[in-house]
């Protein structure tokens, strides 16, 4: 077979079509650990592994907050700095933000006031949101063969947005005490991003849009399915609707965590393609596959731990999962960004065997 745009590579592999490799992806090292595989001698240019990945391009559209919250500093020290994001968080960081999870002191919702207030950000006719090139940046990106993408980072959500700006605890109390409310909020939310979509989807239609939730932690959803079913699954079958009538042709979530109790919640609310499934936290892509077979659309997968642990553990890994990715509809990554336990030359042998035995660099491939 001759070789694939990326986008074509994509668009035919999660659809099960034959392809002349599967898609080359992969998630970005932390900081820490850029600066260990510098000193065991990765590239000053950065991992050069990278450079081989499929091309992709995104959007670049802005669903956040417009106008911005002040993101002043409040108090400052050698180890940390506490000051307000963008949405209106007060938080106190580490400086070295990548070792531990920051400290959320104050959100800006607590109560319908401040959510209606809040909610005057969020208007998807903001001209900030839409740089005035970004159709002509995508229609180029195509036509160079780039699968081309619409991300809308953490505010493309539903429980993840109610609890980014309310907190997990309150988000998952409001729940319980003010239904109405939360009902309230996820049809906004829901209008919200379809606002944004019909705007810029009017002027450019991507191939992927990613929508994200991280709502799962070690063994189980945060909040029960019943749950999500009452609150989350309207407003996913009203966005995913309006994305595939608008011509999209695969929509992902992300959530870390345990994310077997809500898989079916979200094929049933209309998303193709669930990542990163985190093995540790009990995600096997290969009895997925068995459990929902072409239903599901998967990336991510490979258990970031077995780097560390060195070539056997990585060979193990690949061998097993790998397959499930020769057959189509799975795009193999390690399960989240690549922490500093893991060796460079580790993550050099763990690229070469994935794409050896991917067949990529050899006349190999899925046909």
């Amino acid at each position: 077979m001759n070789a694939m745009s990326s986008r074509d590579r994509f668009l035919a592999h999660m659809s099960f079509e034959p392809v002349d490799r599967p898609p080359l992806r992969e998630w970005g090292p932390w900081t820490q650990t850029r600066q260990r595989w510098a000193a065991e001698g990765m590239p000053e240019s950065g991992p050069p592994q990278f450079a081989e990945c499929d091309a992709w391009h995104d959007m670049g559209i802005d669903f956040g907050p417009w106008p911005r919250y002040d993101e002043s500093v409040v108090a400052e020290d050698e180890d940390s700095v506490t000051h307000y994001t963008h949405k209106g968080v007060l938080v106190r960081e580490r400086r070295e933000r990548e070792l531990s999870m920051p400290a959320f002191l104050q959100y800006p919702v607590t109560d319908r006031a401040s959510w209606e207030a809040y909610r005057e950000r969020y208007d998807p006719t903001s001209p900030q949101r839409y740089s005035a090139d970004f159709a002509a940046r995508a229609r180029q990106a195509r036509e160079q063969g780039c699968l081309v993408q619409l991300s809308g980072g953490r505010e493309t959500s539903f429980f993840g947005h109610l609890r980014e700006i309310m907190g997990a605890e309150e988000a998952m109390i409001i729940l319980h005490d003010d239904p109405q409310l939360v009902h309230e909020i996820m049809d906004f939310l829901a209008d919200f991003m379809v606002g944004i979509y019909e705007e810029a989807l009017a002027q450019f239609v991507p191939d992927l849009a990613y929508l994200w939730e991280d709502m799962c932690y070690h063994t189980a959803s945060l909040i029960s399915p019943a749950m999500f079913r009452e609150f989350l699954l309207p407003g996913y079958q009203k966005v995913c609707g309006a994305l595939k009538g608008l011509g999209v042709a695969f929509i992902a979530v992300d959530s870390d965590g345990y994310t077997g109790e809500l898989n079916p919640l979200w094929l049933e609310g209309g998303v193709d393609i669930i990542y990163p499934f985190e093995v540790a936290a009990h995600n096997d892509v290969v009895e997925l596959r068995a459990q929902y077979g072409k239903r599901l659309g998967m990336m991510g997968g490979l258990d970031k731990r077995v780097l560390a642990a060195g070539p056997e553990a990585i060979d193990a890994e690949l061998e097993r999962k790998l397959p499930v990715a020769l057959a189509g509809g799975y795009i193999p990554t390690i399960d989240h960004s690549l922490p500093p336990d893991i060796p460079y030359a580790n993550f050099c042998y763990y690229w070469e065997r994935k794409k050896a035995l991917l067949g990529i660099g050899t006349p190999a491939g899925r046909s």
